[in-house]
């Protein structure tokens, strides 16, 4: 079976400054992935090459074995960072799950009635069935998350793609997000997110891949979650520790105390 997802000798830069370096790998159908990394590591510029936003300086992308332009383009869902989109838009979240199907029906109101049927059902599924006519602005972060991904689902995409889902949402948002997630990939979507939240993906993604303008190492939690992979990764000092079949990470707290960062005291003055 070809993959979802052929990357193969991908570089990239803009300019003189290079973003992504000789990237090779496959993602195969049904795989739930996440791409970890630091801030600045190429991730975004990852996802754009995926989704076909990016032209490689070098190398091939391919999605589902067709490359962006071929005759049969690849059916990819998208999910943004929440934090990157205007809520000053005058648009109702079941208008915005309706923008998922512009690309072949045109501007709504001229979407079809089986759109519209299909929109409600996906509202439903995720949760959130009785907000359609709510504006967008007005709903809690994870409301809004879930809108998001009824818009990139409802065109059946090969592939979904998420940009930091758990992004700006609190732990238990954050929490309902990833089981959503999980429960549409035993389905059998293909998936591949962005996060900065090492233990979360631990604990909800099987398939992890660490890149800093390379990719460092892939595989599943236990496999790449070491010291020297993670060190690597993030040129930091993490720590890795197994507890209760759990998988936890954590970066070695520097050698300083408060004490050590507050300004000497006056006499008489006392230090918290």
């Amino acid at each position: 079976m070809r993959p979802i997802i052929e990357m193969d000798h991908v570089t990239f830069g803009y300019g003189t400054t290079s973003v992504l370096q000789d990237v090779s790998l496959h993602l195969h159908f049904g795989q739930f992935a996440a791409l970890v990394g630091p801030s600045g590591a190429g991730k975004t510029t990852f996802l754009k090459m995926v989704t076909g936003l990016l032209t490689p300086t070098h190398g091939t992308v391919a999605i589902n074995g067709h490359k962006f332009g071929d005759p049969l383009p690849p059916r990819i869902g998208y999910v943004p960072q929440i934090e990157t989109v205007d809520w000053n838009f005058p648009v109702t979240a079941g208008q915005v799950v309706l923008m998922g199907v512009t690309n072949t029906s045109g501007l709504f109101p001229w979407v079809s009635r089986a759109d519209r049927q299909r929109a409600d059902e996906l509202l439903d599924q995720l949760g959130i069935g009785g907000l359609a006519n709510r504006h967008i602005r007005d709903l809690s972060g994870g409301q809004q998350q879930r809108v998001f991904l009824a818009r990139a689902l409802i065109s059946n995409p090969d592939l979904l793609v998420l940009d930091e889902p758990t992004a700006g949402v609190d732990m238990r948002t954050a929490e309902s997000v990833l089981h959503t997630l999980a429960h549409l990939n035993q389905d059998g979507l293909s998936i591949l997110m962005t996060t900065h939240d090492l233990n979360a993906a631990a604990a909800h993604i099987p398939w992890v891949i660490c890149l800093n303008r390379r990719v460092i190492a892939q595989g599943t939690p236990e496999d790449v979650y070491t010291e020297d992979i993670l060190n690597e990764t993030y040129q930091g000092d993490f720590m890795v520790i197994h507890q209760n079949d759990m998988l936890f990470v954590q970066q070695r707290p520097h050698h300083h105390t408060l004490r050590d960062i507050l300004p000497n005291p006056t006499p008489g003055e006392t230090v918290p």
